[in-house]
């Protein structure tokens, strides 16, 4: 009688790429240190451990503009805007799918992250001019965003809390420009608010003041939402937070040629900046830094790099 044979061949173990040109990353406060200033360029955690298992695949630049590549990405969800009004409306619903259903309902504080201005460059220059424009942006978006999420007759009840650090005349050019909401201070204290038919928007938070009062107001039941906070450190944001929206350009030879991505409820996605071709995804808990509602970038920066280098080979070798 024939003997059977097997058929089982043994599990063949993925090749691993050879690195590609080293990157040098600064070091954790950098990371850390993410707000309204931050500059676009691609850095990440040293020595801060997170799980990732990307599902990548092979594709893959260079800008000094957020909103000049055009065209939508094949990443579901996560796309990179095309003008301000496309981010905008992405990062309100966003927020609006995160108030719904935060990651954890116990906690429903929700972070909104994104470059406030489309020209990267002034973001980093510490300008007078620059700041000033990027306090507008930011203002602007929270006057989007309170009409977002309320209406005078329906609800929710929308409060918006400015930075215990901001001065008197912002608070005025807030309240004149911000409608549908009633603006505070965190220098004066909290809004006395709770439960879902309130929700509170922190605009820049920027001290240990300021993030602990919004977690403060999460607890209590209240959707807080943070707007490009600031200065941020590994006690500011508890890692049962949400990131709603998130948008982070990822620079390669000093040119930006990716963007990490994150519209709630879709996955981190990492996007070719010129191809639009989606490099990676991951979840919450595969690029989270421990502990943290901040995003460990070095896979993505590897991922951008290396699609970069790929396009970069096969242009010479059809030269």
């Amino acid at each position: 009688r024939p003997q059977n044979k097997s058929n089982t061949k043994a599990k063949e173990s993925p090749k691993r790429q050879p690195n590609m040109v080293a990157l040098n990353f600064p070091p954790l406060q950098t990371l850390l240190l993410l707000g309204l200033l931050s500059s676009a360029a691609c850095f990440a955690p040293s020595n801060l451990p997170a799980t990732r298992r990307s599902s990548s695949a092979p594709s893959s630049s260079t800008q000094t503009y957020l909103f000049n590549l055009g065209g939508a990405s094949p990443g579901g969800t996560a796309k990179i805007p095309s003008s301000p009004k496309d981010r905008d409306n992405a990062a309100i619903a966003a927020v609006k799918a995160a108030i719904s259903k935060p990651r954890y309902p116990s906690c429903p504080l929700i972070e909104c992250e994104f470059p406030a201005l489309t020209a990267l460059n002034k973001l980093g220059d510490g300008s007078l001019r620059s700041s000033l424009e990027a306090e507008d942006a930011n203002v602007a978006f929270a006057n989007k965003l309170v009409g977002g999420i309320g209406t005078p007759i329906f609800g929710p009840s929308v409060s918006l809390v400015m930075s215990s650090s901001v001065s008197n005349a912002m608070i005025n050019k807030v309240k004149k420009k911000v409608k549908g909401a009633t603006v505070f201070s965190a220098k004066d204290g909290v809004p006395e608010v709770s439960g879902k038919d309130n929700v509170c928007i922190f605009l820049t938070p920027s001290s240990p003041r300021d993030y602990k009062a919004a977690a403060s107001l999460a607890e209590s039941g209240c959707p807080t939402v943070l707007i490009n906070g600031s200065f941020k450190d590994l006690k500011s944001v508890p890692e049962s937070a949400t990131m709603a929206y998130f948008v982070k350009p990822l620079t390669y030879n000093s040119q930006v040629a990716g963007f990490l991505i994150r519209s709630y409820p879709s996955l981190w996605t990492v996007l070719d900046a010129q191809t639009k071709n989606v490099l990676g995804s991951f979840t919450d808990e595969q690029i989270l830094v421990q502990r943290t509602n901040t995003p460990d970038l070095r896979e993505s920066g590897r991922l951008v790099q290396k699609s970069v280098d790929e396009r970069a080979i096969k242009a010479r070798a059809n030269m």
